[in-house]
């Protein structure tokens, strides 16, 4: 699995994070900051998540 996020796309407003905190952080300057591109194979369906509750389609999951 690898992740990718279009920065021009996204907004930052955390939905992803929340979906998945171990792969997304929103930091105090309000940008998001993809902490690994392939995640744990735990964290597989959350990511999944994040994907699916991204309001701008801003991410993407590759497998």
């Amino acid at each position: 699995m690898r992740v990718q996020v279009d920065y021009d796309q996204c907004e930052s407003n955390a939905l992803c994070m929340a979906a998945a905190p171990e792969v997304f952080e929103v930091r105090d300057d309000d940008f998001l900051y993809l902490l690994t591109e392939e995640p744990a194979a735990e964290s597989r369906e959350r990511v999944r998540q994040a994907e699916r509750v991204c309001p701008k389609r801003a991410i993407t999951v590759l497998e």
